[in-house]
């Protein structure tokens, strides 16, 4: 895959832009993934949510939860050390986090109106919950590197032809933000 932009884009307003990341859950995690394993993801996620937290701006974590089962399969809480105090958690039941979730209600309590995407699947969970966010008018940006899909070429197909239609594509390390 070809590295997205090099040049550095923009600071992100840290009060109208949230991280979104999709589906960090142990069971999701540790599936085979490419182009990166998911502990890979991880930890890109990760360091992404410790600079929006530093930076005052919005964590958004989702989770899948499967519909009408009396219990939830071993793993499907969120990743153990993800959340902080003050992230928004989202429980969704389809591939999208918009769906029933209250999640477009929440960001707009918050002025949000750009989302930073990460997570896993590329094509499934990040996707589908972007494109929901593109319909609603947010601004989306997608840090690549901190997402992977079940192989490499479902997720170079959303990194390649379908995110740069819905946004920009960038890595984690050119996300910035700073002041608004």
């Amino acid at each position: 895959m070809t590295a997205p932009e090099a040049e550095p884009r923009p600071a992100l307003d840290p009060a109208r832009t949230a991280l979104v990341l999709v589906d960090l859950m142990d069971r999701i995690v540790a599936l085979p993934l490419a182009p990166r394993t998911g502990t890979e993801v991880l930890s890109t996620a990760e360091e992404l949510a410790v600079a929006f937290r530093k930076a005052g701006a919005l964590v958004v974590l989702i989770r899948v939860e499967r519909p009408g089962v009396a219990e939830q399969p071993s793993g499907s809480g969120l990743a153990a050390g993800l959340a902080a105090e003050g992230d928004i958690e989202i429980v969704k039941r389809t591939i999208g986090g918009f769906q029933g979730t209250g999640l477009d209600e929440r960001l707009r309590e918050h002025g949000i109106t750009t989302l930073v995407f990460g997570g896993i699947a590329t094509n499934l969970g990040v996707e589908s919950t972007a494109r929901a966010a593109g319909d609603l008018g947010y601004d989306l940006v997608f840090a690549e590197d901190a997402m992977s899909a079940f192989t490499a070429a479902e997720h170079d197909a959303s990194v390649r032809l379908d995110f740069p239609r819905l946004g920009t594509v960038v890595t984690a390390a050119q996300v910035r933000l700073g002041a608004g």
